[in-house]
């Protein structure tokens, strides 16, 4: 049966004065299942890796321009193309930093869209109907463009199709209450009309969809009264003049879908395959009025086989790229994973026992989010071993639980028994099969602690995040729960085990941890790894203060202008022998350790900048000061090997001082105590500046050692000369 996987959220939605969708102009795969192009309905485009729920490149048009129809992305010449303001095309690459220096060429006729899929050339559908290949028109951008359409006839939606010998253009309008289809061929150049039949007097299609199967294109449309139909044209389509006529577009009812008290609004349908129609925006059969849902049927046997509801307000978008659903409700763009294996009708019915199978098993391209929550459902024969009851007969072992009934012991028992059934039940060989049910068995347990601050398991959730089965989207309060208990350790086994904490979260961590005194802080234990790092740079002899990446110290650039005189070499040598203060590491070492894991943890700069603003000053300095004491221990010459042992880069430290600087400078300024500090900072980028420029000097003369050739029999002793010019 098709089953629905836990989702999670790929980026919040931009506020929308158009009721008709959620401020997102499009959504288009690029390239490859993990990337996708986002375009808001404003003045943004932005590149999302989906795994990672992280932005990876953003552009923005001017303040008084608009983006005008979604950006696509090209594979033959990987670049993206956009249309602002109707008439003017933007074309650039992901490096391209500034989006208004990229190429744009104004066209002489408003663009409805730009189409662009794997395996044909970009095209560009004008809103009067007409389509060019993107590089013809780009050779001549003020060419006269041709009107197909009618005078009031208007485009609501089109795609377009590549088969094995062709290419398509399909495009919907209306006129006067009638709805056509065109069919455009590209090569040769032909156009076709189709007239749809009309359904009940004022019902007009919500949403269009279009595949291509067996050499025929499927048109799928839902109307507000819940009918699903299908029109099939064949690849070759009907012989006729072009423009004669609009030929009449038989249908078949798929679906008839329930839509409660009233006619649907804001929906939308998106054929999955053969059998299988995914529909957002229609109440579930059996929750009456009221809710949303995103529900999977089948249309072979006419049966609802996986529906989950979506909170927040629907805006009847949806699209579909490598079994993920994009869904944009509420104030979130949602992705969900889904699966449509080839059903029986006793599947299809719930008849047939579900079999552990590699085929039965959720999709694994996003670990952790895929199979979550509805396990029971896809495998209701699987259940929970509890531990063996202990009696004189080994072999007689107690009846194992079903996952609801697991679920409910966690609700009542005490926390020994607790952390006993689950040290049991985590120490089985097939682990990884219970992937769903221990996501479940993660958020009953928070749920509880959260609700009864007698109970707490930090053993058994630790144990649970070491699996690498959960995440941050499956147990969103995992963190916040560890943080109000105090529970440093599981804080730092979420730091590093989950890939999505959000910067919100991030920053909760950061703030709780530069808070907390140094004697809290090594109250309990850490990771052995990232604690031995740190002992190792803590007792580590600090170098040569003269020398840093071979330049004068920060203090002897500044000598002059602060120290108001010369010193006595007794002076001298008393500054050389004792430890300068900031080569002190100015927190504890359980301290340091928390700290670490929140450098290293991913975060977007946009998102983490407001969240960092919320530090007080004294905490952003104290902040600070310890990532100079990490600086200078990581340009010393002889950095301490770390090997095996978990510790932040030395860019991820200078991301971060970026980062405090730009969200607290001014406060940094006002603050008296924070002069020596920004000084200091100063004094460290002007000797990496300096270091640069020496290096940029020999740049030259290093390329031309590259390009020389080595001799091959040198002996076993030759002296060479090389002259650099």
């Amino acid at each position: 049966m098709a089953a629905l996987y836990e989702g999670y959220t790929l980026c919040g939605l931009a506020p929308s004065q158009n009721l008709s969708n959620a401020g997102i102009l499009g959504v288009e795969a690029e390239g490859d299942s993990d990337h996708v192009v986002v375009t808001d309905s404003t003045r943004s485009v932005t590149l999302y890796k989906v795994s990672d729920q992280k932005p990876l490149s953003s552009w923005t048009v001017k303040q008084g321009q608009t983006l005008t129809c979604p950006t696509v992305y090209n594979p033959q010449t990987k670049e993206y193309v956009a249309v602002s303001d109707s008439k003017v095309i933007r074309i650039w690459k992901q490096e391209d930093l500034l989006l208004d220096q990229a190429f744009k060429a104004t066209v002489s006729s408003d663009v409805w869209r730009v189409h662009c899929v794997a395996g044909g050339e970009p095209v560009v559908l004008f809103q009067r109907g007409a389509v060019r290949l993107l590089d013809a028109l780009l050779s001549a951008p003020q060419q006269p463009i041709e009107e197909v359409l009618a005078q009031e006839e208007a485009i609501r939606w089109s795609t377009n199709i590549v088969t094995e010998s062709q290419q398509f253009v399909i495009f919907t309008t209306e006129q006067k209450g009638d709805h056509f289809l065109y069919l455009q061929r590209l090569n040769p150049n032909t156009l076709q009309r189709y007239r749809l039949e009309r359904e009940e007097p004022g019902l007009f299609p919500l949403s269009f969809s279009a595949s291509y199967r067996d050499k025929h294109i499927r048109l799928l449309y839902l109307y507000p009264n819940g009918h699903v139909y299908q029109s099939i044209i064949s690849e070759r389509g009907l012989v006729a003049d072009e423009g004669a006529q609009a030929f009449p577009l038989p249908r078949s009812q798929l679906l008839r879908l329930p839509v409660g008290e009233g006619l649907l609004e804001y929906a939308s349908a998106q054929a999955l395959d053969e059998a299988h129609v995914a529909v957002v925006g229609v109440p579930h059969p059996s929750a009456g009025s009221g809710k949303d849902f995103l529900c999977i049927w089948n249309t072979n046997f006419q049966t609802l086989q996986a529906g989950k509801e979506m909170a927040g307000k629907i805006y009847g978008q949806l699209w579909s790229f490598c079994n993920k659903l994009f869904i944009p409700h509420g104030k979130t763009l949602s992705v969900i994973p889904y699966e449509c294996p080839k059903s029986s009708l006793a599947t299809a019915l719930g008849k047939l026992r579900q079999v552990k199978t590699e085929e039965s098993k959720a999709p694994t391209s996003v670990p952790s989010w895929n199979n979550i929550l509805h396990e029971e459902k896809a495998h209701p024969s699987r259940t929970l071993e509890t531990r063996k009851t202990r009696t004189t007969r080994k072999s007689q072992s107690a009846p194992s639980l079903t996952n609801d009934q697991f679920l409910e012991l966690i609700k009542t028992a005490p926390v020994e028994e607790v952390q006993r059934e689950v040290k049991v039940l985590l120490s089985r060989t097939d682990i990884q099969d219970l992937q769903p049910s221990l996501g479940q068995l993660a958020a009953t347990l928070v749920s509880r602690s959260l609700q009864d601050p007698a109970f707490y398991t930090p053993s058994s959730l630790a144990q649970l995040v070491h699996t690498r089965c959960l995440c941050h989207s499956v147990c969103p309060d995992l963190v916040l729960l560890a943080l109000e208990r105090k529970d440093y350790f599981l804080c730092q086994l979420c730091l590093q085990f989950f890939p999505d904490i959000p910067e919100a979260v991030t920053c909760a961590c950061l703030k709780a941890f530069i808070s907390m005194s140094d004697v809290a802080g090594e109250n309990g234990s850490l990771e052995p790894g990232s604690v031995s790092f740190m002992e190792t740079l803590i007792a580590r002899k600090h170098g040569p203060v003269g020398v840093l990446n071979g330049f004068s110290s920060p203090d002897e650039d500044r000598s002059d202008g602060l120290s108001g005189g010369g010193s006595t070499g007794a002076q001298q040598d008393e500054e050389r022998t004792s430890t300068p203060p900031e080569q002190i590491c100015p927190v504890g070492l359980h301290k340091a350790v928390l700290l670490n894991e929140v450098l290293q943890t991913a975060y977007s700069d946009s998102f983490l900048l407001p969240h960092l603003k919320d530090l007080s000053s004294q905490q952003v300095v104290l902040f600070l000061q310890y990532l100079q004491f990490l600086y200078l221990k990581y340009s010393q010459d002889a950095l301490p090997q770390t090997h095996g042992l978990r510790s932040p880069s030395l860019t991820q430290i200078m991301d971060w001082v970026c980062l405090l600087l730009d969200a607290h400078f001014t406060v940094l300024v006002m603050t008296p105590e924070a002069k020596g500090l920004l000084l200091n900072l100063h004094s460290f980028i002007k000797s990496q500046v300096k270091l640069v420029s020496e290096l940029g000097k020999i740049e030259g003369s290093l390329q031309e050692l590259n390009k020389m050739k080595v001799k091959k029999d040198v002996g076993q002793y030759s002296i060479e000369i090389i002259e650099l010019f």
